[in-house]
């Protein structure tokens, strides 16, 4: 489990559209926090240290302490809201936790010996990351900041599956509890060497085709003959 993160938050009692607006506009976060067996709060935070925050990838599965009036929550980030354009987080969603309640989390994937993968340096493959993140339950002492991978061993042409990943003790996998087992991680060809073929077979296509009817004839070829000997010379 990762700690570590604190942020102020204050209570929002305005909402509606205008009222998020001009929080906005005075540099907040809107945000809301629930579970924990309490009503959910709505809240408001810094933008500017907000986003200080999240640009550390733990911040996201990790216990994080929300400071609000005095008093201390232990919360995780379960829902973050972007601009689709602009690099700005429009709303956050806050789950408080309780230490004898199991919780679920997207946790990242971290991939090891990539540039030493048999595949990729005595076969010449390139790596497809199928999965980058995978959801997992456990209590919060439990938390994961993330998952790794060896891949080291992986050849072309071969993948790795979510029951090659490791997982700390009292961790797991919510996929594999329910019978699921995806892929992760292949090894594939280079996509230079499949677009020769393919191009290799489109211009043997274009080599063998019969001309087009009405196409001007190549170089050095005759016009088949129209066969309604208009052309002939009937008087004799």
């Amino acid at each position: 489990m990762s700690t570590g993160f604190e942020l102020d938050v204050e209570a929002r009692d305005k909402l509606g559209t205008s009222e998020t607006r001009r929080l906005r506009n005075q540099g907040k976060v809107p945000a809301i926090l629930y579970g924990g067996g309490k009503d959910p709060q709505s809240v408001m935070l810094e933008k500017d240290r907000l986003q200080l925050q999240m640009e550390h990838e733990a911040f996201y599965t990790s216990i994080l302490t929300l400071n609000l009036a005095g008093e201390t929550q232990a919360v995780i980030v379960k829902d973050v809201q972007r601009h689709p354009a602009k690099r700005l987080v429009l709303h956050l969603d806050f789950q408080r936790i309780l230490e004898d309640e199991e919780i679920t989390l997207n946790v990242p994937i971290h991939f090891l010996g990539e540039e030493d993968a048999i595949g990729v340096k005595e076969q010449g493959g390139e790596i497809s990351h199928l999965m980058s993140d995978v959801e997992v339950s456990c209590l919060p002492k439990d938390l994961p900041e993330y998952l790794e991978l060896d891949i080291s061993n992986l050849e072309l042409n071969q993948l790795l599956h979510l029951s090659d990943i490791k997982v700390p003790e009292g961790v797991e996998l919510t996929a594999l509890a329910h019978n699921q087992d995806p892929a992760v991680v292949s090894i594939n060809p280079p996509r230079r060497e499949e677009e020769d073929e393919a191009l290799e077979a489109e211009e043997g296509l274009e080599e063998g085709a019969e001309p087009v009817e009405g196409e001007e004839p190549a170089d050095g070829e005759t016009p088949a003959d129209s066969g309604d000997g208009a052309d002939e010379d009937s008087s004799g």
